[in-house]
């Protein structure tokens, strides 16, 4: 394409650009869309478990008594633990790990069995409101106990907002953020880049216009931030830094001495300083460490089940808030009125409530703040999948999804014609293939520059999709190096890998080729 016809891309997210790709690779023989993080693998038994569970609520209902046809009343709470260990003596998918999940609750955390079985049981008939509307009681004791690991082991007690996945979890940060005026427009923020397009997009918008700067890691560093990129957080005028961790799209996530650089900064410099990390993809590096276990106190931390569980439809996340936080200090530093014009109707004293329950009453523009919540179904599902992690004793399911994903980026690399550097930080959930870097470290400096003079960034990804019938995301638009490429290793076979590497470097054939028809080398 002639490097005017992307114009009108130039602002589009990769996400929104991606369908045109699809669109434009379709009419080839072959396809392969790698452009988007959805798995192809479900985790089976806590979905067996979910069913099961199912069946077992419903049958609790029948026997207190049927209205008439086709009602029933909710199941009754006495005894329930033993109905459902009765029934599950049937030998039926999901029936050992229900035991397992039971046990473990029950054991492990302390839960009375009938309560924790009452509330599974409601909670999969989805027959009542969300009470309470942030998160249900054993549910939330659940994924904290699941979350504990995953993100390094904050020792800080913390709570729960069970959200409809982590885009609603990042829509009700800022909001709530906003609503409470911890961020004001025209405040500056400092933004890990590169980083998930929404968070580039959201501050930029009317509703928060904020201040973005940028806190870039450096490629030839791992994408790791450098001395001279953390310097940006020493700024009193930068009110928060937003992260992902491990990052989307470098798939790495932050080294430790790069975490003790920025706690170090934040505990002698900016104590007040918020901190927003999205670690969806924590589970993939082994060892991960959570800036929300590091700085609890300045840190807001979002979860999303979705990659690791293979779960995108079912909607689910958590935002994690420390009950010792600065966030809840700077609000009981507000005048009165601040917190009586928005919250007076829920509380007698709306100046007391803590920033995580204003995030679930401004999830609902707060005058609905009592049918606010998760739907129960989904928490139910939320709760079986941390069970079934929990209850894993040898972590057999995270093996093998980690096995998964290292094979296929293998796979991609060996097509590629390199034995990429082993770095434990590296996710395996993404890659994200620089063709300028590529050109600079394999072909010299005179070659990637007429790349840089004659290419545009987006032709990559064009070209990929239509000679190879090939979709992968624009890198430039998650503020990653221009001419590069995200590749999801989550969705396709290993074999579509191989090929995907070879289209790449068939790409690259062409730019050089080009470049020496040009004369120039």
């Amino acid at each position: 394409m002639d490097p005017e016809a992307f114009r009108r891309f130039e602002r589009m997210s990769p996400f929104e650009i991606k369908d045109e790709l699809i669109r434009r690779a379709r009419g080839g023989a072959s396809f392969l869309n790698a452009g988007r993080g959805n798995p192809n693998w479900v985790a089976t038994r806590p979905r067996e478990a979910f069913f099961l569970l199912g069946r077992f609520a419903m049958a609790a209902c029948r026997q207190g008594g049927e209205f008439g046809e086709g009602l029933a009343l909710a199941p009754e709470a006495p005894g329930i633990a033993a109905r459902l260990a009765g029934f599950l003596r049937e030998d039926a998918p999901g029936a050992a790990f229900l035991r397992d999940a039971v046990a473990f609750a029950t054991g492990e955390l302390a839960c009375d069995a009938d309560a924790f079985v009452h509330e599974m049981a409601c909670a999969v008939l989805g027959d009542t409101y969300p009470l309470p509307p942030r998160i249900l009681p054993h549910v939330e004791r659940v994924v904290a106990a699941y979350l504990r690991p995953v993100l390094g082991g904050p020792a800080a007690p913390f709570d729960l907002f069970a959200t409809e996945g982590g885009t609603a979890a990042i829509c009700d940060v800022f909001r709530s953020l906003r609503a409470n005026r911890l961020l004001n427009a025209g405040d500056a923020i400092a933004l890990g880049t590169p980083i998930f397009t929404p968070y580039l997009e959201i501050p930029a918008l009317g509703d928060y216009a904020l201040r973005a700067l940028p806190m870039e890691a450096a490629e030839d560093r791992r994408f790791q931030y450098p001395d001279d990129s953390l310097r940006v957080l020493e700024d009193q005028a930068v009110k928060a830094l937003l992260l992902v961790n491990p990052g989307n799209p470098t798939a790495v996530a932050i080294a430790p001495e790069g975490m003790a650089r920025i706690a170090a900064i934040v505990r002698e410099r900016r104590p007040d300083l918020l901190i927003v990390t999205d670690d969806v993809y924590a589970t993939f590096v082994p060892g991960f460490r959570s800036l929300f276990a590091e700085l609890p106190r300045n840190t807001i931390g979002i979860y999303s089940f979705s990659k690791y569980f293979g779960c995108t439809g079912w909607r689910l996340g958590v935002i994690a808030v420390a009950r010792d936080n600065v966030l809840d200090d700077a609000l009981a530093e507000q005048p009165d009125e601040v917190a009586e014009m928005r919250y007076a109707a829920l509380s007698p004293t709306p100046r007391r409530m803590r920033l995580i329950d204003r995030m679930v009453a401004d999830s609902r523009d707060v005058a609905l703040n009592h049918t606010a919540g998760l739907s129960l179904p989904q928490q139910a599902m939320m709760a079986l999948f941390a069970l079934a992690e929990l209850t894993d004793r040898h972590h057999a399911y995270r093996r093998e999804v980690n096995a998964v994903l290292h094979r296929r980026s293998a796979a991609f690399a060996a097509a590629l014609g390199f034995d990429p550097e082993r770095n434990r930080l590296f996710d395996h959930y993404y890659g994200l293939a620089d063709l300028d870097f590529w050109m600079r470290t394999h072909l010299g400096e005179a070659v990637a520059a007429w790349m840089r003079a004659h290419v545009h960034p987006l032709d990559i990804a064009f070209r990929l999709a239509e000679e190879h019938g090939i979709v992968l995301l624009p890198g430039g638009g998650f503020r990653a190096p221009g001419w590069s490429v995200r590749v999801s290793f989550a969705n396709l076979p290993c074999e579509a890998y191989a090929r995907i590497g070879q289209a790449l470097r068939a790409v690259v054939g062409r730019y050089e080729a080009s470049w020496r028809a040009a004369g120039a080398g």
